[in-house]
């Protein structure tokens, strides 16, 4: 019965004692690679291919492949499932390249692309808002001008403001109520 979780090491030692013996052309040691390598290099010729058929047949090139080329493998160089991925790889790239172009869908079934980014006719539209907001913010009088910009941009309540200036609420509120209503007039004259 062979362990469900055998040691990592143990397991690369035992693929690259039967890589060697294939080198020397020892089929059963050929089979031995094919059981332990089999289902790992499918999944990279399907995964590369899309189709289980061409997998299929790029799989065989690839035992190919392995068969001819074992006797080249150097484990000091790299883990023998590295290399044998990376003939899988390459022979279903070879595959794909071969055929030509993948297969494409029009342009209209292609999903959507999010693009945060604005374009540039939105950012004049803001900043030329911005401006806006500003010049009529300065034509604001003083103290209306600093009661909104302190309570919009800074964060302060009427209370706090209040308290700030010196002045009761109700003074505070009729301010920024009356700033309000001169920059709205002042935006929608632009």
């Amino acid at each position: 019965m062979r362990d469900p979780s055998p040691d990592p090491a143990e397991a690369r030692a035992r693929l690259c004692a039967a890589l060697e013996r294939v080198g020397a052309e020892d089929r059963g040691a050929f089979q031995e690679v094919y059981r332990l390598t089999s289902a790992k290099l499918f999944g990279i010729c399907l995964r590369i291919c899309g189709e289980r058929s061409a997998a299929e047949d790029v799989l065989h090139e690839v035992y190919l492949t392995i068969w001819k080329r074992a006797g080249a493998f150097e484990p000091g160089r790299a883990s023998p499932i590295s290399w044998l991925a990376t003939i899988a790889r390459n022979r279903a790239i070879d595959w794909v390249r071969a055929r030509g172009a993948r297969p494409t869908r029009p342009i209209e079934e292609a999903a959507d692309m999010a693009d945060e980014t604005p374009d540039q006719l939105v950012i004049a539209q803001r900043d030329e808002t911005s401006r806006r907001l500003h010049d009529c913010l300065d034509a604001l009088h003083g103290r209306q001008r600093d009661a909104i910009r302190t309570a919009f941009f800074d964060g302060m309540t009427y209370a706090e403001l209040a308290d700030a200036k010196g002045v009761p609420l109700g003074t505070m509120k009729s301010w920024v109520r009356r700033g309000l209503q001169q920059l709205k007039g002042c935006i929608g004259d632009y």
